[in-house]
């Protein structure tokens, strides 16, 4: 899924409000916008979504659509070449390196599921929890078939963790979220299970 460009009047149908409004938010650097080259005003649905969710519920937030500008942030960074600098990366085949390109969605999807059960249903959490396993899991295998050791496989997996990490924040930056509870949830809940699933590669390597 591609994001999806809004011009002024779109953005303001979105949060409806007057045109005028949306452009007056815009200049004072209030909402997220971009320019054309002919000067026009242009602005990504999942950033105003994002913008509005916290500008209406103060600290309250959906994580889930968070985490979807974050993956439309890295798939702009994987196509602009940033893989092809990583040392493991060079070493693959092409059908490798097309494994390792997609391998992104399902790391994005299971983190969705799990930050949505909060902990709060054991069933969910431990659901969240195996999903991770299995991820990391395969995280190894795809590894050990390129001929990785597990350092090199770590590496790999930290690629993905750290772009995810850094584009959740780009993404709370861009949309002039507040930091603080918001923030803190995400982040909790990226670190905790992407810790599973690296933990899980690293055991996979050892019953190798």
């Amino acid at each position: 899924m591609t994001d999806e460009w809004l011009s002024l009047h779109e953005a303001a149908a979105l949060l409806g409000v007057h045109p005028g409004t949306v452009r007056s938010w815009a200049d004072k650097g209030q909402l997220p916008v971009y320019r054309t080259r002919g000067g026009h005003r242009r602005f990504k649905r999942a950033e105003v979504e994002l913008w509005a969710s916290t500008a209406r519920g103060g600290d309250v937030i959906d994580p889930a659509s968070v985490v979807q500008a974050a993956m439309r942030s890295i798939r702009m960074k994987i196509s602009e070449g940033q893989l092809s600098e990583e040392p493991w990366y060079a070493r693959l085949d092409e059908e490798a390196r097309k494994q390792y390109r997609e391998s992104a969605q399902p790391l994005f999807q299971g983190l969705m599921r799990y930050i949505a059960a909060g902990g709060a249903d054991p069933v969910d959490r431990a659901g969240g929890e195996a999903e991770a396993r299995a991820v990391g899991y395969e995280y190894a295998r795809r590894a050990q078939r390129s001929g990785m050791h597990a350092a090199e496989a770590a590496r790999a997996f930290l690629f993905f963790r750290d772009a995810l990490v850094n584009s959740v924040i780009e993404v709370y930056q861009v949309a002039n979220v507040p930091s603080g509870r918001a923030w803190g949830d995400v982040l909790r809940g990226v670190n905790a299970y992407t810790d599973l699933i690296l933990m899980h590669l690293l055991e996979t390597f050892e019953r190798k």
